[in-house]
């Protein structure tokens, strides 16, 4: 993973634009080259343990679509519950024939703030009018 390649703040809409390149294992989204992701959204499924085996995947829906979270350490021993506004960056990853995967290094709780989550769409409009949008008129 190359950090020194911003995590762009997305939507996972905007992310069905991402064309993966053949080097540096990154994505480009209108000219922006990235590895990593920054979204937002409910978390609508959580694994379970039903059956005496985990079940079901980590979903985060932002309401423009729906992605799944790889936790790993610290992050899957905690108590994550279907229904709370959470932020992530990660690793975007996708796979043939499934849903696109953000392999999570920070995950954090929002649900406190109920500000956020209507903060956060005009925060995804402000990055991509100053940030992204010169480089896709390019």
């Amino acid at each position: 993973m190359d950090y020194s390649l911003a995590a762009l703040k997305l939507l996972c809409v905007q992310l069905k634009s991402a064309r993966q390149t053949t080097s540096q294992n990154a994505f480009t989204l209108g000219g922006i080259l990235f590895q990593r992701a920054w979204l937002q959204g409910v978390l609508v499924s959580v694994p379970s343990s039903s059956d005496g085996g985990w079940s079901d995947r980590f979903l985060l829906d932002d309401g423009t679509g729906v992605i799944e979270l790889i936790l790993s350490g610290d992050f899957r021993s905690r108590s994550w519950e279907a229904g709370l506004y959470i932020m992530v960056v990660g690793g975007y990853f996708v796979r043939a024939g499934d849903l696109p995967v953000i392999k999570v290094h920070k995950m954090v709780d929002l649900s406190p703030f109920p500000d956020r989550e209507s903060m956060w769409y005009l925060e995804v409009v402000e990055a991509f009018k100053l940030f992204y949008q010169p480089l896709f008129e390019e």
